[in-house]
């Protein structure tokens, strides 16, 4: 497991440290994967913030708290991990596993001035990503594990490129492509 865990506005302490690596830990037994997490502890007037990103093979999760404590904002981010890590595996556990090969998909962002005038689009940023074959409910709960807005997966029953959307009303979309 691959740990980082930043300091902002604060002192780094070793005490601390140690503490974020011992519950961190604790989530490998829920995840057979390989962990990458990236903790960042900051202080901000009197709140004392913990931020995590856990990468585990495509899987990504999310949390952060607050707490007038450093160490109780840890306790509560990480139960909250704890929290999302068991109901992904639940999940999983009910789906059999996915059959196929991933996919790549890339995403360009373009700068809003580009298309004001009648010149060509600028790609601002490309990103490049390995697209799972999952179902629906997976890409699903995907999304509410990771807080992203879309989600391009392939789709394990069609075989077919699918987007899961969340939607302004807090439900979800689904863009499935139509052959012509």
């Amino acid at each position: 497991m691959q740990l980082s865990v930043t300091f902002r506005h604060m002192e780094p302490s070793d005490a601390l440290k140690n503490y974020v690596q011992d519950r961190t830990t604790k989530l490998t037994k829920y995840i057979d994967r390989p962990l990458e997490s990236q903790v960042i502890l900051s202080v901000q007037k009197f709140r004392q913030m913990a931020d995590v990103v856990i990468n585990a093979d495509g899987l990504r999760i999310t949390g952060q708290e607050t707490h007038e404590d450093m160490y109780a904002a840890i306790d509560l981010v990480m139960d909250k991990m704890e929290r999302q890590v068991k109901k992904y595996r639940e999940k999983i556990r009910k789906h059999k596993p996915s059959q196929g090969k991933e996919l790549r998909w890339r995403r360009e962002i373009y700068e809003p001035e580009s298309f004001e005038d009648d010149r060509e689009p600028v790609i601002v940023r490309t990103e490049n990503y390995f697209i799972k074959p999952m179902s629906v409910d997976e890409a699903a709960m995907q999304m509410d594990l990771s807080h992203q807005d879309f989600l391009v997966f392939n789709n394990a029953s069609t075989q077919t490129i699918n987007v899961v959307y969340r939607r302004k009303d807090g439900n979800y979309g689904l863009i499935v492509p139509q052959s012509a």
